[in-house]
Order: C-alpha cells, then sequence, then structure tokens
C-alpha cells in the first residue's frame, strides 16, 4: 500500500519539485490564496459525490465533474486521493483521513500551492522553517500527506477530539474556527475515495466508528470554550442570543435565563423558582417546560417524554432552543438542557447546584430534539 500511495502522488500529480530548507510541529496560517471561515458548507449528498468522484477517477474531464465546494476537481480530487492513499499506507484510522482532507481543504483548497503566507507550501501548507521539511520534500503530496498524519498520531487523544479540534492541534492555526466549514465534504470524499480501494477500511474498529460519529461537523469550533470559565449562575462576558434566533426560541432562552442561580430540585415545577417554595423551584425538563410555555410552546413535563418531542436534528446542525439529551440512553436520557447558540448549554444540573450554563464541550450528547 505505500507504493499505492507513492505511486498517485508521481503518475497522478506530478508535482513541481522546488529546493528550499529545514523542525518544529507549528503550521502556517492559510495560504494567502484562502479565505477565512465563512460558515459552514452543508447539504452535501454523498452519494452525488461518490458518483461525481468515481467519474473522475475514470477518465472524465474535470469540466465534466461537479461537486459543491470544489472548483478545480481535476485537481483536487486526485489530490484527496493521494492523502486517503498515504493514510491507509500509514494505517491511520477513517477519521484521521477525514481530518487530513478537511486541514488540505482549508489550508489550500485542496491544491499543491507554490507559495503561501510566509515560507508555507503545499497541500497543508507546511513551513521548511518550522522544521516539516525542505520546500521540495513539502511539494511531494505523498510526504506532505504522511508528514501530517505522523504529526497528527502524536496528538494525545486526537481520535476522541472533534475534527476541527485535531486539525488545529496539528497545524497551530491562525484561524482555528475555520475548519470546521468542510468537514461534511472532506467525510464524503473520503469515503468515495476509499471505496476504490479494496478492504480499505477492513481493519476499522468499533472504536474508531464511534469517534467518527462522535464529531462534530459544522459546530466543534463553537464548543464554548471562547468563554473561559464560566461562574455557576452567571451569563458569561460576551454572550448574546444570536440574531438569527427562532423568536420563540429567543423567549424561551431569555426566560430560562432569568431562572439562573436558583436552587435545582428533583421534581419541582419550575412555577416560582425564586420563591420561598422548594417544589416550585425547577428540575431539568421543568425548566425546559416552564421557559417553552413562556413562548407559547406546550412541552411534556418529563425527561423521558420530552426526548419524543419534535424532530429529532442532528448535533452537528444545532439551533438555538433545541433540546440537548445527555445521560443514561438515547432512548431514555436522564438529563436535558437547552442549546442557547455559540456553544452553550443552560441547563438545572443537579440537587445542590443552580440552574446554570455550561460550554457544549462538557455535554455527551445522546439526543437532539427541536420542538418549534
Amino acid at each position: 500500500m505505500k507504493g499505492l500511495a507513492a505511486g498517485i502522488g508521481v503518475v497522478v500529480l506530478s508535482p513541481l519539485l522546488l529546493a528550499g530548507t529545514a523542525m518544529m510541529m507549528a503550521s502556517s496560517s492559510e495560504a494567502s490564496t484562502t479565505a477565512s471561515f465563512s460558515g459552514c458548507l452543508t447539504g452535501i449528498d454523498t452519494a452525488e459525490v461518490t458518483k461525481e468522484v468515481t467519474k473522475l477517477l475514470d477518465g472524465a474531464s474535470g469540466k465534466d465533474v461537479h461537486i459543491q465546494g470544489l472548483d478545480l476537481p481535476a485537481e483536487q480530487i486526485p489530490n484527496a486521493q493521494t492523502i486517503v492513499a498515504s493514510g491507509i499506507s500509514l494505517d491511520v484510522p477513517k477519521k484521521g483521513q477525514i481530518i487530513a482532507i478537511t486541514t488540505a481543504m482549508q489550508e489550500s483548497r485542496l491544491r499543491n500551492l507554490n507559495s503561501g503566507d510566509r515560507d508555507s507550501l503545499g497541500l497543508f501548507q507546511q513551513r521548511p522553517s518550522q522544521g516539516w521539511g525542505t520546500a521540495q520534500q513539502i511539494r511531494d503530496p505523498v510526504y506532505a500527506s504522511e508528514r501530517f498524519y505522523k504529526a497528527l498520531l502524536k496528538v494525545d487523544g486526537w481520535q476522541q477530539m472533534k475534527v476541527t479540534q485535531a486539525a488545529q492541534a496539528v497545524q497551530k492555526s491562525g484561524y482555528p474556527d475555520a475548519y470546521a466549514q468542510w468537514e461534511d465534504l472532506a467525510t464524503a470524499l473520503q469515503k468515495a475515495i476509499a471505496a476504490t480501494f479494496p478492504n480499505a477500511d477492513k481493519d476499522e474498529t468499533a472504536k474508531d466508528k464511534d469517534a467518527e460519529s462522535s464529531s462534530g461537523g459544522c459546530t466543534p469550533d463553537k464548543d464554548g470554550t471562547s468563554f473561559g470559565r464560566i461562574p455557576e449562575g452567571s451569563v458569561p462576558k460576551g454572550y448574546k442570543i444570536p440574531k438569527d434566533a427562532d423568536p420563540k426560541a429567543r423567549k424561551a432562552i431569555e426566560w430560562a435565563m432569568h431562572q439562573l442561580g436558583t436552587q435545582y430540585q428533583w421534581g419541582g415545577s419550575c412555577t416560582d423558582s425564586h420563591g420561598p417554595d422548594p417544589m416550585a423551584r425547577c428540575d431539568c425538563s421543568s425548566l425546559m417546560q416552564q421557559a417553552y410555555a413562556h413562548a407559547d410552546v406546550k412541552l411534556t413535563r418529563t425527561t423521558y417524554t420530552q426526548v419524543n418531542e419534535g424532530k429529532a436534528v442532528s448535533a452537528k446542525n444545532l439551533q438555538p432552543g433545541d433540546l440537548i439529551f445527555s445521560r443514561g440512553t438515547a432512548a431514555r436520557p436522564e438529563h436535558v438542557g437547552m442549546y442557547m447558540g455559540e456553544g452553550l448549554v443552560i441547563e438545572a444540573p443537579r440537587t445542590s447546584k443552580p440552574v446554570r450554563i455550561t460550554p457544549i464541550k462538557d455535554w455527551e450528547i445522546l439526543a437532539v430534539r427541536r420542538v418549534l
């Protein structure tokens, strides 16, 4: 398989080789020809991507291949193929290959660039001055891909990280939020290309699949960490309900925020959380019920029933007002909170704790329901 990766790099891509110099694990900022993060590339049809990728690899002209997000498929798809083949040759799991394609999409738009910010070069905009190799080596897509993977594999816990976090751990980019926009496209490309290599995923473990499924798509960059430590019962400095939030979600969030700092009470009705009666205080599901009641949306009373309210949505596509469920199982979760946007969740956590706002990175999401 090593030979396969090398063959793709030389025969398909025929990279131009330059001369250059010299090691440390920090990367470039993005190439000057790439744009900063502008929003999520969503609505990717994996089956359609597979059809178009196969068409190109079977010899079709790039002019006849159309994939959302790829302006130069005749150049970009072979480069993605090299990245996948290099990952397979190094026994890198599927998620690692997705991280690599995501990174190359952001750094170079999957082009083997001759230049970039400062001395950045190639698919991953690696810098000779930062120890990634010589300019000639970095401009070899096989070498650049293998170099990226070796750096990724040294990141402790990378398989449990969200795709954008793992990419940033390797690249140390000036635009850490920007990788997320390419994850869906990278996932579709990896699947389409890997299918052309016999038994490419035969050794993938259940753990690998779990790690992949827990990736955050276009939301991982907003995991709440930018607000730092949030004192219990307070609103983090700088938070505002997103302008594009549904008006009813806005009302529900605002009402829930007025309960911040009040003590949790299991079985409490949340009808007078600031009053003297403990049973009028909030538990997790009554906080959701009463918040939405004040937005004229009727919810059932318990976490076990609220998980069936509205419609299921992906954790990749959270919107303010979505109910997020954790603990227990997806069918019978034991806890619920409300997504506020900006990577934050408001919740009534448990006995002895007040209603509070927490970063979504602290949540193990089992289900998400949109009730509007």
